[in-house]
């Protein structure tokens, strides 16, 4: 089943990125007599992909380093990693990670409670386009072995806790088999050294957005007397790691653009504020030049047509797996410096180019703005968002990638420059501006958290209301071009 952060399904067709190596995480610690049966269960999976098995031993004393070794001498698909000094588990699948070449990665015990013949299921909903992550349940449609109430009650609290603060609705947090596409798993920013590993792995699935599903697998549970090592300690460790990465670490990602995006996101009310202000502007037939991850494109998908572009490879292929079955909409990785690129959109008939934040990311924004022009239809509208107020600068723009911020007189100029005829103008979000200039000039600030965008659109009223008092200019500026029907330009020449 889908947790609830399924954001749409990828075109099996032509969205399906090719997976062609598995990597099975194994971190060992004092487990000698079960790694030999566990390796060669992982290597026999039924599954069609390569294995790439990464153990990483974590400072045993039992001799499992040798055994590891000795295997990965005899099979070339082993690789052995050595901790000198015990880390714990979180710190061991960290460290295999980082030495991953696969395509779909599976964390997988070295005790032999959970079985490798549960890999193609685990690997179904990734490898047909549906998930990013999939969790195996050990609660849910399988046998399993039969073991200790107060245990298993402690797992479903702390899986409802994490349910709550993450809005998932899954029935084993707590589950060793999670099978994670490589590219989120890599983006994501990781740092419990123990048995947390767990909750906050799912926390940060949750915090970037990814398609998580669930399925069942077998479970068969080992006795304290038989060696599992988790203690009640590691339940107040879990709650509290919990809290700690839903609401004091929230940077889950590596990838600051992708975060801040996300951020942007929490902001609805503010985008459709954006779009209410041109709604007569934007035709049926639209191009939304630098897509980001489709904050706003999902107001655009009842057009016949939308093209949604970005260059950023990550950002593309979310936009792929959260847009790519829909036949109205188009997905294209595109330079906007390069007219060339422009071109594979020649027969689209496109009468609406939407652009927000963008242009001010672009060194050559005339000739952005004149790839635009071209593009459009005759009396097609180019509608341009960007922040305004060369005054507002401030570590947060650089932080952004942002080589400038707009007058309004500069935008016309490079939009008139461009051919086009300016039909309509504003500056908006005054409460905006102090906010902006107060957090970058004072505190000199350099990121935007998910919780300010929170705030800020739970307080859109009062800023919608400040924008008609306060007597300080906007933030951001809307601008909208209009391309000149090909009788009025031989009219004016």
């Amino acid at each position: 089943k889908p947790a609830s952060h399924d954001t749409g399904p990828v075109d099996a067709a032509s969205n399906r990125k090719p997976f062609r190596k598995l990597s099975v995480l194994m971190p060992v610690f004092n487990e000698r007599w079960t790694l030999p049966e566990i390796v060669d269960r992982v290597l026999n999976s039924p599954i069609d992909l390569d294995i790439e098995l990464l153990i990483v031993d974590d400072a045993s004393t039992d001799g499992s380093f040798d055994v590891a070794r000795e295997m990965a001498e005899g099979d070339p698909r082993i690789r052995v990693i050595r901790h000198e000094q015990n880390r714990g588990k979180g710190a061991a699948i960290r460290t295999a990670i980082d030495h991953m070449t696969g395509d779909i990665a599976i964390v997988q015990d070295a005790d032999l409670e959970y079985d490798p013949a549960d890999f193609p299921k685990l690997l179904a909903p990734i490898l047909d386009g549906r998930a990013d992550a999939v969790f195996g349940s050990r609660f849910v449609g399988h046998p399993r072995r039969v073991l200790f109430f107060w245990h298993a009650l402690v797992n479903r609290f702390l899986t409802l806790v994490s349910n709550m603060l993450n809005d998932l609705n899954l029935t084993d947090m707590e589950t060793c088999y999670k099978a994670v596409r490589a590219d989120v798993l890599k983006s994501l920013r990781l740092q419990s050294n123990t048995f947390t590993f767990e909750p906050e792995l799912t926390c940060r699935l949750a915090q970037f957005g990814a398609r998580i599903y669930e399925v069942p697998v077998s479970y068969a549970g080992r006795t304290y007397q038989e060696g599992k090592k988790i203690k009640a300690i590691d339940g107040l460790k879990a709650l509290w790691a919990m809290f700690y990465y839903r609401f004091v670490d929230t940077r889950f990602t590596h990838h600051t653009g992708f975060r801040i995006l996300r951020s942007v996101a929490k902001a609805g009310g503010y985008n459709r504020w954006i779009l209410s202000q041109v709604q007569e502007y934007l035709g049926d037939r639209l191009l939304e030049a630098g897509s980001g991850i489709g904050n706003l494109s999902t107001a655009f998908l009842n057009k016949s047509r939308v093209v949604l572009a970005d260059y950023e490879p990550m950002y593309v292929e979310f936009l792929k797996r959260r847009f790519g079955r829909r036949r109205n909409v188009r997905v294209d990785r595109v330079d906007l410096t390069n007219p060339h690129d422009f071109e594979r959109w020649s027969r689209e008939q496109l009468d609406t180019v939407f652009c927000s934040n963008v242009l001010e990311h672009l060194e050559p924004d005339v000739d952005v703005l004149r790839s635009f022009h071209q593009t459009l239809v005759d009396g097609g509208h180019c509608v341009i968002v960007v922040p305004a107020g060369k005054k507002l600068f401030t570590v947060l723009d650089r932080a952004l990638g942002h080589h400038r911020r707009y007058t309004e007189a500069e935008l016309r100029r490079k939009m008139e420059a461009a051919g086009f005829d300016v039909v309509f103008a504003r500056r908006f979000n005054k409460l905006g501006a102090i906010a902006w200039a107060v957090s970058g000039h004072l505190l000199r600030r350099d990121q935007l958290s998910p919780r300010q965008m929170i705030w800020f659109d739970r307080l859109l009223p009062i800023v919608k209301l400040l924008d008609r008092i306060l007597p300080v200019p906007g933030m951001s500026l809307i601008m909208v071009g209009r391309k000149r029907k090909a009788a009025a330009v031989r009219k004016a020449a």
